[in-house]
C-alpha cells in the first residue's frame, strides 16, 4: 500500500503491545476494502498515558485501540464516553469524531455477535461465567441485559468483585446475579446452557492449565473460553471430548476488532478475513 499526506491512520496503545494482532487484522481490513488507512502499534507506558492521548488527538488520528493496562485509565483522558463504557467501565475503542475523541467498548458486543453467529439465544439460558476482572464485567452486563440467568464464580480472595459486577446488575437492569467461589464450581455447572471462561487460566505460556476439572464439562452443552492463546485451549480440547460444542476466543477478538474497524470507517468490515489474519499469526507463533 502506498502511504500519503491523505492516510488516515488508526492505533493500538498499551503496554505491551509487540504480540498484538490486530494490525495485522486491520490492514489486511483495510486493503480488502481498498481504504487508504494504516494501523500502527504504539507501546505507552502507565505513567505516559495522558501524553499519547493528547498526542494521538493532535495528530488527528481517525481512532484508536486501548489495550491493557490502560482500559480503564483512558477514561478520564477522553472528551466523551458511550453510554455502555460507563456501565462496564473500561475503553477499548477510541473513534475521532470531528476533533472530539469518544470512548466505546466494542469486546462486550463482539462477544454476543459470536454467540449470535453460532446460533445462541441468551434468553433464559443458565450461562457460569468465570472472573470477575474487566471482561468478565462487559461480559457479564451482555449475558444479563440479553436475557441470560447468570452466576459468577470467582477466586476466594476476589469474591467481592463477583459481589460488586452482582450489585451492579442487580442496580441498573434489576437481575438477579448468583455468585459462587470458584471452588464450588461442581454444585454451579449442573444445569448449564453455556459456560464462559473470562479469566486467563489456561493462556499461553501456561496453556497446560484449565480452569475447570474435565469431568464436569461431560453435562455443559456449549463452552466459550475468551482466551485466544493458543487456539485451542485445554479447556476447550476437554470440553469437545466430553461432546461439547466449543467456541475460541478468536472469535471474540476478530469481532471486537471489527466493530472498531466499523466505529472508524463507516463501513462493514470483512470479519471472516480479520478473523483468518488473527489464526495465522497465533499459527506462526505456535510454530
Amino acid at each position: 500500500m502506498t502511504v500519503s499526506g491523505k492516510t488516515k491512520i488508526c492505533a493500538i496503545i498499551g503496554d505491551p503491545v509487540e504480540h498484538t494482532m490486530s494490525p495485522a487484522m486491520h490492514n489486511a481490513a483495510f486493503q480488502k476494502m481498498g481504504l487508504d488507512y494504516l494501523y500502527i502499534p504504539f507501546r505507552v507506558a502507565p505513567e505516559q498515558l495522558p501524553q499519547a492521548v493528547a498526542g494521538l488527538k493532535s495528530l488527528n488520528v481517525a481512532g484508536f485501540n486501548v489495550t491493557i493496562p490502560h482500559k480503564v485509565a483512558v477514561m478520564p483522558l477522553l472528551d466523551s464516553l458511550d453510554p455502555l463504557v460507563e456501565k462496564i467501565g473500561a475503553v477499548n475503542t477510541v473513534v475521532n469524531e470531528d476533533g472530539k475523541l469518544r470512548g466505546y467498548n466494542t469486546d462486550a458486543e463482539g462477544f454476543y455477535r459470536v454467540l449470535l453467529e453460532q446460533g445462541f439465544s441468551l434468553q433464559g439460558k443458565n450461562v457460569v461465567l468465570l472472573g470477575a476482572g474487566g471482561a468478565a464485567r462487559a461480559l457479564a452486563y451482555i449475558l444479563a441485559e440479553k436475557g441470560a440467568r447468570l452466576t459468577i464464580l470467582n477466586r476466594r480472595q476476589e469474591l467481592d468483585w463477583a459481589e460488586n459486577i452482582a450489585r451492579f446488575i442487580l442496580d441498573d437492569l434489576n437481575k438477579e446475579v448468583k455468585v459462587f467461589e470458584l471452588g464450588n464450581i461442581s454444585k454451579a455447572l449442573p444445569g448449564a446452557d453455556l459456560l464462559v471462561n473470562a479469566t486467563s487460566v489456561g493462556m499461553s505460556p501456561a496453556d497446560n492449565a484449565s480452569p475447570v476439572p474435565a469431568p464436569l464439562l461431560e453435562k455443559v452443552p456449549v463452552v466459550f473460553d475468551i482466551v485466544y492463546n493458543p487456539l485451542k485451549t485445554r479447556l476447550l480440547k476437554e470440553a469437545a471430548a466430553a461432546g461439547a460444542q466449543t467456541i475460541s476466543g478468536i472469535d471474540m477478538l476478530a469481532w471486537q476488532g471489527a466493530l472498531s474497524f466499523e466505529k472508524w470507517t463507516g463501513k462493514s468490515a470483512p470479519v471472516d478475513l480479520m478473523r483468518q489474519e488473527a489464526v495465522k499469526m497465533l499459527e506462526c507463533h505456535e510454530d
